[in-house]
């Protein structure tokens, strides 16, 4: 387990840039992980050598090749990542644009008068796009209510709305607000019981830094990520596509090949970054196991990752030495319940008597980095329900340690009592 072992900790933070310290603000501890995750060393060395590089892919001569080749490598590492047997994976401009691009096309080639059902608890990248293209597409759009006690929403909730005229579902893998992981698969398998053909699409960019995926396993259409948050740079996105929903009729260059998704020249570096975050996962499933199939220790990496994240939400919750945890603070709510088994990484709070923007600017004047959520067209489908105009939102990553947990709960307690 990573928790019992200092030394991998202290391994796993060396990879990382800026791990303790803001080059703008000096030490300080990063705990808004959701918003985007620290880049791993080897991203930056590697995007250095590939922006220096003038040739572009396709053409013959030696630079090209070799820039297909890492291209062509990258999507190999991603299929062992994400366990995607067939099916394509591309890049595009961020994972909100591929979402939109994934969604537009499944509904504008869904029947007329058939459905799109999507939740409430989805964040607007998807739930946006659902909503603008059924709309446009003559499509009626179902909304699936989330729980707002658990701040999830389950196969359960789905199969309660469900009708075999769904031609577009659309599933959230991870809340970026509550922090709760949604089960992809039994959502899946609910919608495709009564609607087999649906094509289904999810939104993976708030679960990819937790190291479990398994495309294969969900039995789904689509899945998209934004590499700056699992460890890589901003600037792009990825999707994995099905074979089925590669083949409809999409965007794309007259005469162009019919299963090509993407547009223009891609960044390369873009690409080997990727595999430089596949490696990483792969160096650490080592660590943790002693399996040699690839695969099985990205897998092994995974469950490691949730099993400490999960001790670090737990710590943070139900406290550690002798600091009370923000369940026994009579100044501090916790959202979604304090005993959710889905949590992944990521604690949303209240500090009663507290604007959450003057929480946040307070711990961040001592050196702890959170965040802000507000009731807005980002969140305001999760806190407006909950009769909040805003939360603080702590995010770890298995790169922070229970030493800065310690600290922050310091640091919150302190609001309390003055």
């Amino acid at each position: 387990m990573i928790q019992d072992n200092p030394a991998l900790i202290d391994a796993i933070r060396s990879r990382f840039a800026h791990v303790d310290a803001c080059p703008f603000q000096g030490p300080r501890i990063f705990f808004e992980n959701a918003g985007g995750a620290l880049t791993l060393k080897q991203v930056v060395d590697t995007s250095a050598i590939y922006a220096a590089i003038p040739d572009n892919q396709g053409r013959d001569n030696p630079a090209a090749h070799a820039l297909v080749d890492t291209i062509n490598r990258a999507k190999a590492d991603m299929a062992v990542l994400m366990n995607a047997s067939s099916g394509q994976f591309f890049c595009g401009e961020s994972g909100t644009e591929l979402l939109f691009r994934l969604i537009r096309t499944a509904c504008v080639n869904a029947p007329k008068g058939a459905k799109v059902i999507g939740s409430s608890i989805e964040h607007p990248a998807s739930r946006s796009a659902a909503r603008r293209w059924a709309d446009i597409a003559g499509l009626d759009y179902v909304n699936v209510p989330h729980d707002n006690a658990t701040g999830m929403v389950t196969a359960e909730d789905y199969a309660a709305l469900m009708t075999p005229d769904v031609a577009v579902a659309t599933i959230l893998h991870a809340s970026p607000v509550t922090g709760m992981g949604m089960d992809v698969a039994a959502i899946s398998k609910a919608i495709r019981a009564v609607a087999p053909e649906a094509y289904i699409i999810v939104d993976g960019i708030q679960h990819a830094a937790h190291g479990q995926m398994d495309i294969d396993s969900y039995n789904v259409d689509g899945y998209a990520i934004s590499p700056y948050k699992v460890f890589s740079r901003h600037g792009y996105g990825l999707a994995w596509i099905s074979d089925r929903l590669t083949a409809l009729p999409h965007d794309m260059l007259i005469d162009a090949p019919a299963t090509g998704w993407e547009f223009g020249t891609r960044d390369t570096g873009a690409y080997a970054t990727m595999s430089d975050v596949v490696d990483y996962f792969d160096w650490l499933g080592g660590e943790v196991s002693d399996e040699t199939d690839r695969r099985a220790r990205i897998v092994a990496a995974g469950r490691a990752i949730h099993a400490y994240e999960t001790y670090l939400t737990s710590a943070m919750i139900n406290g550690t030495g002798n600091l009370p945890g923000l369940r026994d603070m009579e100044h501090v709510t916790v959202l979604a319940g304090e005993d959710n088994p889905a949590r992944e990484g990521l604690v949303s709070i209240v500090v009663h008597g507290m604007a959450s923007p003057d929480v946040v600017t307070a711990l961040n004047n001592q050196g702890i980095r959170t965040h802000t959520r507000k009731a807005d067209h980002y969140s305001g489908n999760v806190l407006t329900p909950l009769g909040l105009s805003d939360c603080i939102r702590i995010s770890m990553c298995h790169y922070n340690t229970i030493g800065e947990v310690a600290q922050a709960l310091a640091a919150i307690k302190a609001l309390g009592d003055s």
